[in-house]
């Protein structure tokens, strides 16, 4: 299950959807709104007892890791998330300021401020963070250290994570990048991103 960032349509996971079927893999994209209720996307991703692996981008991640923490009896072979702002989001916060923001944020706007983050699955989770500062979040002024233009390095870290991956790519940039989907397909073959 391939679960898109914020804003994003599902399409934005084809190249990445297209790798994992020549891999083998029968990979399925779900869409949601970021601007509605969160519950009802968590409740959609709960449902689905037939996908052994969730690959999620950005929000798509969080709501990953959320789905598979409160809901122990989905099934997991191994999860990978892609910038995805697990510990809060310094960018959000910020965009979260003005007006505009707190309505372009919608539903999701709570889950940008500061939070622990711990993956509670024996199953392999592994985190892909960008480290090329190109992005949206940049709009409102630099970022405290290493970043993808929109999610800090720091912002992605899950306690009891298998392996993180930190790549030369820009936020947008993760879902699409085949050097990142070379990563994905391993770590989902392998449980291992070496």
């Amino acid at each position: 299950m391939l679960v898109p960032g914020l804003w994003m349509p599902a399409v934005i996971m084809a190249p990445l959807a297209a790798r994992l079927a020549r891999a083998g893999f029968r990979p399925r994209r779900m869409a949601y709104s970021g601007r509605r209720s969160l519950e009802a996307a968590l409740e959609r991703l709960a449902r689905e007892r037939a996908v052994p692996h969730f690959v999620g981008h950005s929000l798509g991640g969080v709501l990953v890791l959320e789905m598979l923490n409160r809901s122990p009896e989905v099934p997991v072979a191994s999860a990978v998330l892609l910038g995805a702002p697990v510990r809060g989001c310094f960018a959000g916060r910020r965009l979260g300021q003005a007006s505009l923001g707190r309505w372009m944020m919608g539903a999701c706007g709570p889950l940008w401020e500061p939070r622990s983050a711990t993956w509670k699955r024996a199953a392999p989770l592994g985190v892909v963070a960008g480290t090329v500062p190109l992005g949206l979040g940049r709009t409102f002024g630099r970022l405290p250290g290493d970043n993808d233009g929109v999610v800090c390095v720091e912002e992605t870290a899950v306690d009891g994570m298998t392996a993180r991956a930190l790549v030369a790519q820009g936020h947008s940039m993760l879902p699409v990048s085949a050097s990142v989907g070379k990563l994905v397909e391993r770590f989902l073959g392998t449980g291992r991103f070496e």
